[in-house]
């Protein structure tokens, strides 16, 4: 973390007082993160390649759950948090204003549902979603011979 994060940190907080602490688990947080990032409006996908893959197949097993931290990492301290975000954007949106977005729904969810100060929202765009890639995919699994 940075010096300004540093002095941020002697602050006093919700989840630290005199009757006690509160700790959040990581995966509490990146489930959070990876909420709101889906939340906004031009996200087609969370992760990279391999990281959605691996989700694609978790999904067709039968009463397997979706990972909603899927391409999100935190990090969590006792008063703050740090995420990175992986995402493939849809086509057409501005990549600015949807970082933006991604940024404003992340921070302002993590700190009002945990308390936590967010430091950083780092978000890399690995990809761009078409719509004609996608009909594509869905074609290849048809049997060529009948």
């Amino acid at each position: 973390m940075t010096d300004k994060s540093v002095e941020k940190a002697t602050t006093t907080s919700t989840l630290v007082g005199k009757d006690g602490r509160t700790t959040i688990a990581d995966t509490v947080v990146s489930k959070i993160a990876g909420i709101a990032a889906r939340e906004v409006s031009g996200v087609h996908a969370l992760g990279g390649g391999a990281a959605r893959a691996v989700g694609a197949l978790r999904e067709r097993i039968p009463g397997s759950s979706t990972n909603h931290s899927q391409g999100v990492s935190v990090e969590v301290g006792e008063r703050q948090a740090a995420v990175d975000v992986q995402l493939v954007a849809e086509y057409g949106v501005s990549l600015a204003d949807l970082a933006t977005g991604i940024r404003r729904n992340v921070i302002a969810s993590i700190e009002r549902m945990t308390g936590l100060e967010v430091t950083e929202v780092n978000i890399e765009i690995q990809d761009v979603h078409l719509e004609s890639e996608e009909r594509t995919e869905d074609t290849s699994s048809e049997p060529r011979v009948q």
